[in-house]
């Protein structure tokens, strides 16, 4: 000690005698009882460091605190026993500890963690204070630092935890709004002028508010931590992810626009957040997810322009069916009013008598017999023209009016089926929605009364949403149903999370194979087909029956064919018929259809008319494709264009497509993509990166793909080298 304090502050020093009001020499003894007794005393204690930056000094009482020797700690550098608190990162000047003790900077009250051997994931910490100054020797060179320290973890770890609380969502510990808005801002002022993008994605829980309702809030908050867990689990440190309020999140993605990778995580979000959940008193609840996802500069250049997009891309994908996620695109309606307008238009349609039934036969591939029908609701809207059930049904279920149109559904049905042979079966979809209604048996009761129809003539087919809830009112439902004899189906079973508890306890009659597993069945990197035989060995242990939904191709019906199943539903035996078409084959004789369609299933070819831009050298084209692909597409409108010729295609909104000519004729092209499309969520495809609006404008694009005019696309400044016949 005493040589410590020579060193800090000479071997003598004036002081003002109090009692005499003269200077006075105060001992170097005195001196050191004084910052001894200081040091015990735990108000704080000095410490002092060499040139090196090793620590050379600190009070004893200190390393108390620490719970080591003193021998453990000299000789180490402070800025490898001492760390900045990592969730704040930099002091007040934005510099880190390392750097400021290289850069001979004064510390004032520096709060700083113990870090020598101990994780940040630790539960007890020490933070302590810390203030020095830097000294030199005579010759003016630095000689290490002096200064002192104090502990404060219990104060700092109580501004943490307000901090937290700031900043945190109390429920799933993930990011409240207020910090997403920070990040978003602090991300987008960051990557502005170097032009990085910045992905985001929204997201809300399907059907959460039934899971609420039926099981209770407190099963609702356990649901929505192991929401948080699951995303952290799949996203990681790839994104910052927060909980805005209820049911709704937000995923941030720095530095990311692969809109291939960011459809693919947005599906797997979908897929994971759809597994059951198993909740208190044994209860189990399945839910669904929505995701929007859109992309600084593209979709939006501030948080308030990007955070819309992406809202109302998630409108999209839950007005699309729910269980989807959307890009976000420059037509998207408001969803919100989209959404009542639809609804109202649904009421008015089943007043007026808008909606109608279709039937899709099953039939069996022994012999090519119907079996059955499945009845398919259709809206033709005067001026909305075919409106799909997956658009207008997630409507209806959200409001009292599902239940009105399954009612209706019901009825029409069973009148429908009553003029076929009694060996032909009806089945009807019940949403879950209905199925949670106690009044539903009495409906049934009354359909089949008033049509007449035998009930085992009745098929009704349930998803595995219908197990949230009430396990003891879905048994009850169960039985009521069966008391009058109709027969029940579990549809969409494998779609990922199919339980076989489900077939233990509900008296299903038949498994329906969902079309996802028929639509990879043929694809030998896939279990697909594994999958299907293993639910139609299920089925028959069970003595249950299985329909495989979804057959369109000759090798897909070979695929289940092999694999055991009998009964099949799909395109290759026929699509939906109107009732009038029933009756006339059911007329003609024996209802028998031979399967037709194509020897090989391709699931992303699809015909579409839509003006694009094609560009060759300088100059700007309008043309009109004809068919889309991920690998390709058919082009229509441009003469003269030889095959081996590169073009880049102008699909809209930053979309360009380098592609290779493979097939020329007059004016007809095929092309083959130098990097295949992607999903957009909807059906449709997508390029996977996009170029920056403000590129887009600097060339001179026009606003819409192929509605170039004289002097857009410098189609005034350059010579065509092919002839442009289209519009």
């Amino acid at each position: 000690m005493k040589n410590f304090l020579h060193g800090l502050a000479g071997k003598r020093d004036n002081q003002t005698d109090v009692r005499s009001g003269t200077r006075a020499m105060v001992p170097d003894a005195l001196r050191a009882k004084v910052l001894d007794e200081y040091d015990r005393a735990g108000i704080g204690w000095i410490w002092a460091t060499d040139a090196a930056g090793n620590l050379i000094y600190l009070a004893d009482k200190a390393t108390e605190t620490l719970g080591l020797e003193i021998g453990e700690l000299l000789g180490k550098p402070l800025d490898e026993l001492f760390e900045i608190d990592s969730s704040v990162g930099k002091d007040g000047l934005g510099r880190p500890l390392k750097f400021q003790l290289k850069a001979h900077n004064k510390i004032r009250d520096q709060v700083v963690r113990f870090s020598n051997g101990k994780s940040e994931q630790e539960v007890r910490q020490v933070w302590w204070s810390l203030s020095g100054h830097p000294v030199r020797n005579s010759d003016g060179e630095f000689a290490g630092y002096r200064g002192s320290a104090a502990d404060v973890t219990v104060e700092y770890e109580r501004k943490l935890i307000d901090s937290k609380m700031a900043d945190f969502d109390s429920l799933t510990g993930l990011a409240n709004r207020h910090q997403m808005d920070r990040q978003i801002d602090g991300t987008l002022a960051a990557f502005k002028s170097s032009g990085r993008p910045v992905a985001l994605m929204m997201m809300d829980l399907d059907k959460f508010k039934r899971v609420n309702d039926t099981l209770g809030h407190q099963a609702g908050d356990a649901l929505l931590i192991e929401v948080a867990e699951r995303l952290k689990n799949l996203v990681g440190d790839k994104g910052k992810i927060g909980r805005l309020g209820g049911d709704e999140f937000q995923i941030m993605f720095a530095g990311e626009d692969d809109r291939g990778k960011l459809g693919e995580l947005a599906d797997k979000i979908i897929q994971i957040l759809s597994q059951p959940y198993a909740l208190d008193d044994g209860k189990r609840a399945i839910i669904g997810a929505s995701v929007g996802i859109a992309v600084a500069p593209f979709d939006g250049a501030t948080r308030e322009e990007l955070t819309r997009a992406s809202d109302l891309a998630l409108y999209a994908a839950k007005n699309g069916g729910r269980g989807q996620f959307r890009f976000y695109a420059t037509d998207l309606k408001d969803e919100e009013q989209e959404r009542e307008s639809v609804l109202e238009d649904l009421r008015e349609a089943l007043e007026l008598g808008q909606l109608y039934l279709q039937y899709q036969p099953v039939v069996s591939i022994s012999n090519g017999h119907v079996v059955g029908l499945e009845a398919l609701m259709r809206w033709e809207h005067p001026e909305r023209g075919f409106v799909s059930p997956g658009q207008f049904i997630p409507v209806a279920e959200d409001s009292d009016l599902i239940n009105n149109l399954g009612e209706w559904a019901l009825r029409t049905a069973c009148e429908a089926a009553k003029k076929w042979p009694k060996s032909l079966r009806v089945a009807v979809n019940v949403s879950a929605v209905q199925f949670a209604n106690p009044g539903l048996p009495s409906v049934v009761a009354n359909a089949l009364a008033h049509s007449g129809l035998e009930p085992d003539r009745l098929e009704l087919e349930l998803t595995e949403s219908i197990f949230v809830g009430d396990n003891d009112e879905t048994e009850r439902m169960f039985a009521q149903l069966k008391g009058l004899g109709v027969r029940l189906a579990l549809d969409d079973f494998g779609t990922g999370y199919s339980s076989l508890s489900y077939l233990r306890a509900a008296p299903f009659d038949k498994i329906k194979v969902d079309k996802s597993f028929v639509d990879s069945c043929t694809q030998k990197d896939k279990n697909s087909a594994k999958i299907i035989a293993a639910i139609v060995g299920l089925s028959n242990a069970l003595n249950m029956e299985t329909t495989v939904e979804g057959v369109e191709a000759f090798d897909q019906l070979e695929v289940v064919k092999s694999h055991g199943a009998k009964l099949v539903q799909g395109f290759i035996y026929s699509r939906p018929l109107n009732e009038e078409v029933v009756l006339d084959r059911i007329a003609s004789g024996e209802f028998t259809i031979v399967p037709d369609g194509p020897d090989t299933y391709r699931p992303d070819r699809r015909s579409v008319f839509r003006r694009i831009g094609v560009i060759h050298e300088d100059y700007y084209y309008n043309a009109v494709m004809r068919d889309l692909s991920r690998n390709g597409a058919g082009l229509d409108g441009i003469v003269g264009v030889d095959v081996g010729t590169h073009l880049v295609l102008d699909l809209g909104e930053g979309q360009l497509a380098v592609c290779k000519v493979v097939r020329s004729e007059n004016a007809e092209i095929g092309v083959e993509f130098e990097t295949q499309l992607t999903s957009d969520g909807s059906g449709g495809l997508c390029t996977r990166h996009r170029i920056s609006p403000y590129t887009i404008a600097a060339a001179g694009l026009p606003k819409k793909p192929g509605t170039a005019g004289p002097t857009e696309g410098k189609r005034d400044q350059s010579t065509p080298k092919f002839l442009e016949v289209s519009a």
